[in-house]
């Protein structure tokens, strides 16, 4: 029995085998059975590409968390790569604000020309001040010869130098300068005051302190000094700047008893005497060479005060 014998549903393929025939289709459209097995090849294929893309999916979601090391450094160099080129090329950097202006140019411009002005100003007073200062220390020269006065009324007495600490003779004497005064009390009555040592209140201000001040070590001594520089041993001027002496000492010595001695505070000083106590000072030990440790007093006359210096805002 050949093929058709032995199923009526086959038919020879055209290469000679036998293939199945497709079955014919019912009178209403299609077997039964024939459906049913259509129906589940197809959900059999949906559930298949399902597993398969969801599978998919997860390999591709462990391999995001597992990322390897070589793989992670490689992201991390390029996303600074594109970092820097941002920074390079400045797109993405926020402006940020001026600075605030300081000092002079904070100033508007009409203030920053007064404030350029006061400056000039001073440079201009301290380069002629320290101009003065040395001309009144040189030697004698032709400026000096031609514009001497102007100079010493610039200097003296406020401003002189004095290097005695570095000649041959330093100062071997200890000078103590006092003063007394009559008082006019407020019922009237005059009355004299004991002698006051001006020179030891300046001592007991710079003993124990580590910063003294120039007015205690220097104002008393200079203003002494500039006296008996400018007035011969019977006290009288031998020089233009006499009187100015007279008036710069008796000025110190008029504020220091309004400062310090009470009768100031309950009266109004009208006449100053001042004298000076000279000591020498001691030799070492080990030295035979021999002092007289008496004082010696130089006694000024009496000198009025002007209304002006006794009350011209010392008290």
């Amino acid at each position: 029995m050949d093929a058709y014998d032995e199923d009526p549903g086959a038919r020879p393929d055209p290469g000679g085998s036998a293939r199945a025939r497709r079955p014919e289709a019912s009178p209403t459209g299609m077997d039964s059975s024939a459906g049913m097995d259509s129906r589940a090849d197809v959900d059999s294929s949906a559930d298949v590409a399902f597993r398969a893309e969801a599978e998919s999916s997860a390999d591709a979601a462990s391999r995001a968390d597992v990322e390897s090391p070589a793989a992670a450094e490689s992201r991390v160099d390029a996303d600074a790569a594109r970092s820097e080129s941002s920074v390079a090329s400045g797109a993405d950097l926020p402006v940020p604000p001026p600075a605030p202006r300081t000092g002079v140019a904070a100033l508007s411009p009409r203030y920053q020309v007064a404030a350029a002005l006061a400056l000039a100003v001073v440079g201009v007073a301290a380069c002629v001040h320290l101009l003065m200062v040395f001309l009144s220390l040189a030697p004698a020269n032709t400026v000096t010869k031609q514009h001497g006065k102007a100079v010493e009324e610039w200097v003296f007495p406020e401003f002189e130098q004095n290097w005695k600490l570095f000649a041959p003779n330093p100062l071997q004497q200890n000078i103590a300068v006092q003063v007394r005064a009559v008082v006019r009390a407020k019922d009237g009555g005059l009355r004299t005051t004991r002698w006051t040592d001006l020179s030891a209140q300046d001592g007991a201000a710079i003993d124990g302190n580590l910063v003294p001040s120039h007015t205690q070590q220097n104002e008393l001594r200079r203003a002494w000094d500039f006296f008996t520089a400018t007035h011969s041993a019977d006290n009288q001027s031998v020089g233009m700047r006499g009187s100015l002496s007279e008036q710069y000492l008796r000025r110190i010595v008029v504020m220091r008893l309004y400062r310090t001695y009470p009768a100031g505070r309950d009266g109004v000083i009208q006449r100053v005497q001042i004298r000076s106590s000279t000591t020498n000072v001691q030799p070492p030990a080990w030295s035979g060479e021999r002092v007289s440790d008496k004082p010696v007093y130089r006694v000024l006359p009496w000198w009025t005060v002007t209304a002006d210096e006794a009350a011209g805002g010392v008290r």
